[in-house]
């Protein structure tokens, strides 16, 4: 049996749709666990035949996937999962031409942040794709959060930063290697909520 995605970035308008309608997002979120329709359709306060309807749909847009059949007195039961712990919708789906970050003037602004952020996304997106099981892509992530006495510490860090990043990709870089991008971000962490 195939192990979960994490996370699967959708790319199809399709798949998107069929995820966000009400239902459908109940049963997925149902799915967290294999079950049967019986079993989801207890969960979500609905019928085993409607429930059933909407798993056909999930599963043709590759949301759900059959992990058993059980045959119990000549009726088949089918055992379903969601095929990825989280969904997220791919940032090209809602404009194809959406603003790169080469089309974004000021690399300081919090739309050149969002553009950069949004092409990782797709991108990385659809080379994680599920089409190409057991092919890791080669990625790394830093994640912290700093706090910063003033505004002068924060661009001292900044600058500092670029200087350390530069002499790093200086120093690494060949130009017959395999290209990889790089992304820093940084921008105020929201407040939590209670």
């Amino acid at each position: 049996m195939r192990l979960v995605d994490e996370l699967r970035v959708l790319d199809d308008p399709a798949a998107v749709e069929a995820a966000l309608s009400p239902v459908r997002a109940a049963i997925l979120d149902a799915l967290a666990e294999p079950a049967s329709a019986a079993a989801v359709a207890a969960a979500v306060g609905s019928t085993r035949q409607k429930v059933n309807y909407h798993l056909r749909a999930l599963e043709a847009h590759g949301l759900v996937e059959l992990v058993e059949e059980r045959t119990w007195g000549g009726i088949t039961e089918r055992v379903l999962r969601r095929s990825a712990r989280r969904l997220m919708a791919s940032p090209d789906l809602v404009q194809r031409t959406a603003a790169g970050p080469d089309e974004v003037s000021d690399r300081r602004s919090a739309a050149y942040l969002v553009a950069v952020n949004a092409r990782a996304v797709a991108e990385v997106g659809a080379m994680a794709n599920p089409a190409e099981a057991g092919t890791r892509v080669p990625t790394l992530t830093i994640d912290t959060v700093i706090g910063f006495a003033s505004p002068e510490d924060r661009a001292a860090f900044a600058a500092d930063l670029q200087s350390a990043v530069a002499a790093l990709a200086a120093r690494y870089h060949h130009d017959d290697g395999r290209p990889h991008r790089l992304t820093v971000s940084s921008y105020p962490r929201p407040k939590e909520s209670s």
